[in-house]
């Protein structure tokens, strides 16, 4: 792995997480009728709160797609996951929270499992599936359960619409890095004019609206540790999904190898789940208030 891409992908995480708990600390206050809605983009586009943490996704987003550029998608997802950490660095500035056990648990599960994954699978790049239905069905099948989370989380806001809101966001995040990661080898392969004449920068742009319109209800409706861990842990599974199944990443296969991916996975995962339930992260001001607010809709 390149120590640029390792650079660059940290720093975009530490971008991401930072901007994921400011946009959640405006966007908790926007108008409950926005929810699902456009409209919520256009309010909250008037907190400067929500704007600097725009700015610092953006950046992260930037970071992140330069990373995509000179590693593959396998390799710079899991290290992306690791904007958490970030987001709860923030937050326990704002709530004077101590990481104790579970925090310190977290941190080690997220960061080892990082660790376990990168060096047992030995992520290599390889030749992209030049098969479309498999691309197709790949991302048809991240798409389609995007859209049935959505679906769900309209009649459950008050329980696990937030949770299912983020999921969703999570794997239309994964794909649109998967597509970055396209558009930037058609991009280098014959400059502006080879990247505008494929799909994929244009679908970017759209996963990325979608996304945030689903992630920034998510926020509206309830405290942050009911969202990022959720967004935080589809993402790079989805990521990871795609780049072996259509980008041509290649992993160990071997016995060993496979349980410490595994193995790497599941305790990202875990870590993710622990350190976005700690008490450090904003539970959000009036949250009751808005919840009887719902259910007089």
């Amino acid at each position: 792995m390149s120590v640029l891409v390792l650079v660059l992908a940290v720093s975009a995480a530490c971008c991401l997480g930072f901007g994921f708990v400011l946009q959640q600390n405006a966007a908790q206050r926007a108008p409950l009728g926005d929810f699902l809605s456009p409209r919520l983009l256009l309010d909250l586009v008037r907190v400067p709160r929500w704007l600097a943490g725009m700015g610092l996704m953006a950046a992260g987003m930037v970071l992140g797609a330069i990373a995509l550029g000179g590693g593959e998608l396998t390799l710079v997802e899991p290290l992306l996951a690791t904007n958490l950490l970030f987001a709860l660095a923030l937050s326990r500035l704002q709530t004077r929270q101590p990481l104790g056990p579970q925090g310190w648990a977290g941190l080690a599960l997220l960061a080892g499992g990082v660790t376990a994954f990168i060096l047992a699978g030995e992520v290599r790049g390889g030749s992209a599936v030049s098969d479309p239905l498999r691309h197709w069905l790949i991302i048809g099948v991240m798409l389609g359960a995007a859209l049935v989370l959505t679906a769900c989380a309209g009649r459950f806001r008050l329980t696990w619409g937030p949770t299912l809101l983020a999921l969703a966001a999570g794997l239309l995040y994964g794909v649109q890095d998967a597509l970055t990661r396209v558009s930037g080898r058609r991009f280098s392969a014959g400059g502006l004019a080879e990247l505008l004449t494929g799909w994929q920068p244009y679908v970017v742009v759209i996963l990325g609206v979608t996304g945030l319109v689903l992630v920034q209800s998510a926020f509206e409706t309830a405290p942050l540790r009911r969202s990022l861990p959720a967004l935080t842990a589809a993402q790079p599974l989805a990521g990871i999904a795609c780049g072996v199944g259509f980008l041509g990443d290649r992993l160990r296969t071997d016995t060993a190898a496979l349980a410490w991916e595994a193995g790497g996975l599941t305790a990202v995962v875990a870590g993710i789940v622990l350190l976005g339930m700690h008490p450090a992260m904003p539970q959000g001001t009036g949250e009751s208030g808005r919840e009887r607010a719902l259910q007089r809709r």
